[in-house]
């Protein structure tokens, strides 16, 4: 229900927002400002994306607003200095309960910070920048390695990365496309490379 303000009229304090809310707002802000290509990208809760730095082609994320950082499956961690600079060497598992495919990875290390995962245990992370392909566009961000095996996606977007480029419909998947061909390639015939 709703309260009386001092105005007299009434504010609802709980609304229902129907599927594809969000979206109708976004493009009405968009559309009343002139802007033709708006600013914010709306995603569904899951979608496939491309990690070109890091040479891979498609892997399936959880856009996760409740977690500040975004954090990618990675096996085999490994520092070691580069021109007197650190750098992380680590192996990438793309698909989803596969182990066929290895992509190996190097990259140069932002930080190592502290995150405290879903079950509340407090680990320490290697943090990279890499860009992310998410449908036509494209950001830098920062990811944190972490062993997710048990977890159900190898990547997680957290806000940190979402803010001011991606506005997440909790009721919507792959709003961005769906399955790309090279995973389908995979999975028809059993290959070992995305």
């Amino acid at each position: 229900m709703g309260r009386v303000n001092p105005t007299g009229s009434q504010l609802n304090l709980f609304v229902r927002a129907e599927p594809g809310y969000g979206r109708r707002m976004v493009k009405a802000i968009h559309k009343k400002s002139g802007n033709k290509k708006p600013g914010l990208m709306i995603a569904g809760w899951r979608e496939w994306v491309s990690l070109p730095d890091l040479d891979i082609r498609a892997i399936k994320i959880k856009l996760d607003t409740g977690a500040r950082t975004s954090a990618l499956h990675a096996r085999n961690i490994r520092p070691f200095l580069r021109d007197g600079k650190p750098w992380v060497r680590f192996e990438v598992n793309p698909v989803q309960r596969g182990s066929k495919i290895v992509i190996p990875c190097e990259a140069p290390v932002v930080s190592q910070r502290s995150v405290r995962s879903s079950s509340g245990q407090a680990e320490e992370r290697y943090v990279i920048k890499t860009t992310v392909r998410l449908g036509d566009r494209k950001r830098v961000i920062e990811v944190t390695l972490t062993n997710r095996d048990e977890m159900g996606f190898r990547m997680l977007l957290g806000r940190s990365a979402m803010t001011r480029w991606l506005m997440v419909d909790s009721s919507k998947s792959f709003l961005q496309g769906k399955k790309p061909p090279v995973v389908k390639n995979y999975q028809a015939e059993e290959e070992t490379r995305l």
